[in-house]
């Protein structure tokens, strides 16, 4: 007999109609002169990985409200002329964040400048990244499929199924060129 409490481990075996996260959450890329800003994150989800800055939206906030304010918090910098480059569905099989299937919708957005230097803080460490260098190989594996498409300014949609660090499926959705 199956485990009712066990997570689906595939795209297909899950109830995205029905699927809830755990939290809610923004990733924000700032990309101009052939560089893309990265942060090395120090703790919480991810920590040690490459990645942009983010993190959970605040109850009573808009995704575009959590955006500035974590680019704020993590890198002491403010986006300039964000746009919306799409979402993800990341489902996890085993504990994350001290939860059983830790689910997190992330909403991810691209800034065409910002405002101030980028600073470490106890939060992450800055990475100005040649566009044709970024070190994929330190991040989660899902970024090398949708982050070409968020430089192409494509809009996407993905959902995942992660067990730690290994993703077991995805499906990623495009935009076509209009």
């Amino acid at each position: 007999m199956a485990d009712p409490t066990a997570i689906p481990r595939s795209v297909a075996a899950t109830d995205w109609s029905e699927w809830k996260p755990t939290d809610v959450a923004t990733l924000v890329f700032v990309v101009r002169d052939e560089r893309i800003l990265l942060i090395r994150k120090k703790r919480g989800l991810g920590a040690g990985k490459v990645n942009g800055p983010g993190g959970r939206v605040d109850p009573g906030e808009s995704i575009e409200e959590c955006a500035v304010r974590e680019l704020r918090e993590e890198l002491r910098v403010t986006p300039k002329q964000l746009w919306f480059a799409g979402d993800h569905r990341f489902q996890f099989v085993n504990e994350m964040n001290g939860v059983h299937g830790y689910g997190i919708h992330v909403h991810v957005f691209r800034a065409s400048a910002c405002e101030g230097e980028p600073t470490e803080t106890e939060e992450a460490v800055p990475l100005w990244t040649p566009i044709d260098r970024i070190p994929y190989e330190e991040m989660w594996v899902d970024d090398a499929l949708w982050l070409p498409l968020l430089l192409a300014r494509r809009r996407f949609s993905g959902r995942f199924v992660f067990d730690d660090d290994a993703m077991l499926d995805h499906v990623l959705d495009v935009e076509p060129f209009p």
